[in-house]
């Protein structure tokens, strides 16, 4: 089986539109199931990038970029207030207990935010 080739990074955002425990970015992308999005955010003073879409329904997380709880501490779902570490994905309460957010690869230099797309998970522009 051949490796699929490698896609151009993608540049997210200015790094300075991320905030610790602030409002996300969300750009779009197809993921094999169909055309949704991914969301990138900063915690702990890094940033960190994940599929928009719950580990218990599957449903989109933010309430219009937001992300995180009241005390930034958290990334919460906001159609049933599950709760996943910022820095893992990880599912820490609500329904999905122990599930985990799909984890994007993301890194931060010379002032940017960039996604390495990789697997399934595509650019919608790029699935076109």
């Amino acid at each position: 089986m051949q490796d699929s080739p490698t896609l151009p990074e993608v540049r997210v955002c200015a790094a300075g539109d991320l905030v610790n425990g602030g409002l996300g970015v969300k750009v779009p992308v197809t993921d094999g199931a169909g055309r949704t999005t991914a969301f990138f955010v900063r915690y702990q003073d890094r940033v960190h990038g994940y599929l928009n879409r719950c580990a218990h329904v599957g449903v989109e997380l933010d309430w219009e970029g937001s992300f995180f709880t009241r005390a930034g501490d958290l990334i919460m779902c906001a159609r049933h207030g599950a709760t996943y570490q910022p820095d893992t994905g990880l599912c820490v309460g609500g329904p999905c207990r122990n599930g985990r957010l799909t984890a994007l690869d993301v890194s931060e230099r010379d002032g940017s935010v960039y996604w390495q797309p990789a697997g399934k998970i595509l650019p919608a522009d790029a699935a076109a």
